[in-house]
């Protein structure tokens, strides 16, 4: 059976350890269980999301989750790269603070679904995907 709100696969971009895992369990405590890809930089989100390297056999995920503090490439500069067709998968920002993403994003805010202040809560995740499914 899969997750109510439609996500199956979700791509996080995340460096921090703690992070991923406490995404992790918190999705799997949902009653969303969608399968989690991970990555910890910018560079390797746009090849994940591009199919290319060692990422040519990924899926197209359901949504992105994505961590503005990155390594090589931060959150803000992999929205700009991001692809015309890539630019309709829901992406969320996760942020330290709401007024640090507000603030941050502000020339890319278009191609921003939403941003949720850390830690992700599962009950913001579903009534993102809700809102986007109707």
């Amino acid at each position: 059976m899969g997750p109510q709100s439609g996500f199956d696969d979700i791509l996080l971009v995340e460096d921090n350890p703690g992070d991923v895992r406490l995404t992790r369990e918190l999705l799997k405590n949902a009653e969303q269980d969608p399968t989690l890809h991970v990555v910890s930089d910018g560079d390797d989100a746009l090849s994940f999301l591009r199919q290319t390297g060692e990422y040519r056999d990924a899926p197209r995920p359901d949504a992105i989750l994505l961590d503005l503090h990155l390594p090589r490439m931060d959150g803000e500069e992999v929205l700009r790269e991001l692809d015309e067709g890539l630019r309709d998968i829901p992406t969320i920002v996760l942020s330290g603070s709401q007024q640090g993403a507000d603030l941050k994003l502000d020339d890319v805010e278009a191609d921003v679904d939403a941003c949720i202040e850390k830690p992700l809560s599962a009950k913001r995740l579903d009534e993102f995907a809700r809102a986007r499914h109707g």
